[in-house]
């Protein structure tokens, strides 16, 4: 197979994938997922499991799972029942079963306290998978110099085992529901002290941050008040889940920085997440990759 037909033949098989990520709430039967791919249903399952390492059936389950962990985690006002039945399961009971099977603990016992160092060893194949079959296309002129205001914002510093960010997560997200700080109406950056790539666990550094235009009062969560600076930035929309973040890092630093003449300023590079996986389908999250420039 040539280079080209292989690509239009991944093509059609990352569309299912896409399709999947959009249509969780669905009977995602062969039938309509060989549709999507126009490939006969006689065979669509093995090419999907022999492309993607994986069988379909468990890939929906796993992405029915990770939606139902993120809603469990960090959307404590839907109830697990809501979860259970979006998640394609009967009632509660079902739910649980399956849940507790595939993930190692009770929904109930995930929402009160998630235990996320197994919980990412169960899901690293589906990340692996998604960065390597779902890769973000980005154009030089997909990158724009603008200028960044001054923005004051609330932060919880992460420090440490990047695996564990999203009890920082949590506890930032309950800071700020208590501060009335909602995504809604407060913007959410990351602020990127180093590569988790390269970096050692207890040596990574990452911030939490919502803008704010009050100041930040003390506080048990140890929420601090620090400010994002003025200036030159390139930005570049990064649409896709955090499994792919790093193809459209490296593309501001590979490709669109040794030929724009430009220098990076002495100031981190910073996220702004503008719509959020469970909220939106995990293709369609959108984060905008800030470099800062002299």
């Amino acid at each position: 197979m040539n280079g080209s037909a292989f690509d239009t033949y991944c093509s059609r098989l990352r569309k299912v994938l896409e399709y999947i990520d959009a249509h969780l709430d669905d009977n995602l039967s062969i039938d309509r997922l060989s549709n999507v791919a126009a490939f006969s249903k006689y065979h669509f399952h093995r090419q999907f499991s022999e492309l993607f390492e994986i069988s379909v059936y468990k890939y929906i389950q796993l992405t029915r799972l990770k939606r139902a962990s993120y809603q469990l985690a960090f959307r404590h006002q839907i109830p697990i029942v809501d979860i259970a039945l979006a998640s394609g399961y009967e009632n509660h009971e079902s739910f649980s079963r399956a849940f507790k099977k595939r993930i190692g603990q009770t929904p109930s016992e995930f929402r009160e306290r998630p235990q996320w160092n197994p919980w990412h060893l169960i899901y690293q194949p589906l990340s692996d998978l998604r960065s390597k079959h779902m890769k973000p296309d980005h154009q030089a002129e997909t990158v724009k110099v603008i200028s960044f205001p001054e923005t004051k914002v609330a932060v919880l510093e992460h420090c440490g085992d990047p695996n564990l960010i999203e009890t920082s997560i949590r506890k930032f997200i309950e800071w700020r529901h208590q501060n009335h700080l909602t995504p809604q109406i407060s913007a959410t950056f990351n602020i990127l002290y180093n590569d988790p790539s390269e970096t050692s666990p207890e040596d990574f550094r990452l911030d939490i941050c919502a803008s704010t235009e009050w100041d930040v009062a003390d506080n048990s969560f140890g929420v601090v008040e620090k400010t994002i600076p003025a200036g030159r930035c390139a930005v570049l929309r990064h649409i896709g889940n955090d499994a792919n973040l790093g193809e459209s890092i490296t593309h501001l630093y590979s490709k669109w920085l040794p030929s724009s003449g430009e220098e990076p300023r002495d100031f981190p590079l910073f996220l702004q997440r503008v719509k959020f996986f469970p909220d939106v389908p995990e293709h369609e999250a959108v984060i905008d990759v800030f470099l800062p420039l002299k």
